[in-house]
């Protein structure tokens, strides 16, 4: 294959490549014509994914959390931010591993 070919080639594929992520699902169409995409409505691949790699990456992220919060806790009561340590250490990743929906980019857990 010849130089020109070559280059043809690599440029087809590199701007279909490049145009893949302008072609987002779309469900449907609200009142104010916004389209809704299917961000909390995740496919079965997505599903599993999060069931089989992410839920036991983060429910292992908490039990280090709490470890690590445990152990540090003499050290935060003098700072006085226990609070913002629990918080960062065992809460955010425990709602993200047992509140958000399966397969879900962002929790739905939403505390006023």
């Amino acid at each position: 294959m010849n130089l020109f070919r070559s280059t043809a080639v690599v440029l087809a594929l590199t701007t279909g490549l490049l145009a893949l992520p302008a072609q987002a699902e779309m469900v449907q169409q609200n009142a104010s014509g916004d389209p809704t995409y299917t961000v909390e409505a995740p496919p079965a691949y997505s599903m599993i994914g999060d069931l089989l790699i992410a839920r036991p990456l983060l429910i292992g992220a908490t039990a280090i959390g709490v470890v690590a919060f445990v152990v540090s806790l003499p050290f935060t009561a003098l700072g006085g931010n226990v609070g913002e340590a629990a918080q960062e250490l065992v809460v955010v990743p425990g709602k993200e591993a047992f509140v958000r929906c399966l397969g879900c980019t962002s929790s739905g857990y939403k505390q006023d």
